[in-house]
């Protein structure tokens, strides 16, 4: 085939494969299981649970790096590393994750090729810029995962008592606001747009305060902090460059504290469940936080922590949160509160926070003295139509 014109499709996807599977596709499942000397049901229950389709018996779809990768899993099973009944549980972790990361990954090559018409007219160049880039990809993930390997183990051994599966974390989901009607509005190229500048800000933000992000999804990162000082930072952070980034919608915040589950990367329990409802609860601008996190961070004077008024939401019949920001020096109480407020739309106070602002804390002062003294939220009623 020529260099010049477009490429076919078979013969271009047939010479890729070769670079990324690291050979020709020429035995059969049972074959590898054969030549790796592991049991054929096991093979098939890895290759399932690594997310990959099942195939025929008799079909020719792998190569001599697949014979090693099978043995080499085999023997990682059959030396007490992983305990056998989460073999399984394991080996779909790892097939979830890594897939997510080559589909991105894929994604990025074709726009560089797509984009590049000196390299998307030649098949041979194509080949020869993934042969190329590969090594260089699995380079820096190697770098990656043993930087975080020692993240995690100096973590581990410096509290060798610590479960590491059930802790006691701070979680927070942090999401924008307005993301549906945001969707509706603009285009796909805008959007990604969006999306890549708050991942990016989060990752940022995450990583400086020593929390860990577990996912984004969507338009909502969920992360992990060791300390409710370093969660509260972390909240506090992304409101505040959410707000004076004019690419992002301002966005909101749940955090609570306690014991949850980690396992394979994810988070789970009643706090996590906590914390989103509070997400759900909140109001743009605004970081709402469990009982537990505002008696742990009422001692700091750099914070202020208001409880709010009780809230019924799915799964928690009276939710008592609190507000966090961070502490300012002015006056406090309602009559201080609507003075300033006064004083500014008079343009009294040019120094002072902005009208808006003054006006949220007279209407969170409010909701506080009575929040005592009032019932919680009713619930509409639907309304039976009389025949």
């Amino acid at each position: 085939m020529a260099d010049s014109g477009e490429p076919a499709p078979d013969a271009l996807q047939q010479r890729l494969e070769r670079i990324l599977l690291g050979g020709r596709r020429k035995y059969t499942r049972l074959e590898v299981a054969e030549k790796a000397g592991v049991p054929e049901e096991r093979s098939r229950r890895l290759w399932r649970a690594l997310g990959f389709a099942t195939v025929d018996d008799d079909e020719v779809v792998f190569t001599d790096a697949d014979i090693d990768a099978i043995r080499t899993a085999d023997q990682l099973m059959n030396s007490g590393l992983i305990d056998p009944s989460i073999e399984l549980a394991v080996t779909r972790a790892l097939g979830q994750h890594l897939s997510r990361l080559a589909e991105w990954q894929v994604h990025m090559l074709w726009t560089m090729i797509t984009e590049n018409k000196d390299i998307g007219t030649s098949e041979r160049q194509i080949a020869r810029l993934v042969d190329r880039l590969l090594p260089e990809l699995e380079n820096v993930q190697n770098f990656v995962w043993r930087r975080h390997l020692a993240a995690y183990a100096g973590r581990a051994f410096a509290s060798p008592d610590e479960d590491l599966e059930a802790r006691t974390e701070v979680v927070g989901f942090v999401d924008m606001v307005g993301y549906t009607r945001l969707t509706r509005q603009i285009g796909e190229d805008e959007l990604s747009a969006v999306l890549d500048r708050f991942e990016s800000v989060a990752t940022e933000v995450v990583a400086e305060q020593h929390g860990r992000i577990v996912k984004m999804i969507g338009d909502e990162v969920l992360f992990v902090a060791d300390s409710a000082v370093d969660g509260a930072e972390i909240a506090l952070a992304l409101s505040e460059r959410a707000g004076v980034d004019e690419t992002l919608p301002g966005v909101r915040a749940g955090l609570a504290s306690g014991r949850i589950l980690s396992r394979f990367g994810d988070v789970y329990g009643s706090v996590v469940n906590l914390a989103a409802r509070l997400t759900s609860t909140a109001r743009p601008g605004t970081i709402l936080i469990d009982k537990e996190l505002a008696t742990e961070l009422s001692s700091f004077a750099e914070y202020e922590v208001r409880t709010r008024r009780p809230v019924s939401v799915r799964g928690y019949n009276r939710l008592r949160p609190s507000s966090l920001r961070r502490a300012r020096d002015r006056p406090s109480g309602m009559f201080a509160s609507s003075q300033q407020l006064a004083a500014e739309m008079l343009g009294l106070a040019p120094e002072a926070a902005s009208a808006s602002a003054a006006s949220e804390d007279l209407a969170e002062e409010i909701e506080d003295t009575t929040a005592d003294s009032l019932p919680p939220r009713p619930r509409p009623r639907s309304k039976r139509r009389r025949r």
